[in-house]
């Protein structure tokens, strides 16, 4: 397995993590769901709660210009 760190949309994490589509419409799921499926993700993984560092980027893995941080991914 190979490994990165992207920049994850912070509302996508209910999803990711837990299968809630809760506030999300059709369209994030389709971005989230095909970002990963290209990338070719296994595991997502959050950094420690005390060395998470929530941030703004224009450019997250997916999506609009949001609030991130900065994932673990695991992909084939």
């Amino acid at each position: 397995m190979k490994k990165t760190i992207e920049k994850i949309p912070t509302w996508a994490f209910g999803y990711i993590f837990n299968g809630d589509m809760t506030g999300l419409t059709d369209e994030e799921v389709k971005q989230i769901d095909e970002a990963f499926e290209q990338i070719g993700v296994d595991i997502v993984r959050t950094p420690a709660d005390e060395e998470a560092q929530p941030y703004f980027t224009r450019y997250p893995l997916f999506g609009l210009p949001t609030e991130v941080e900065d994932c673990v991914i695991l992909y084939r």
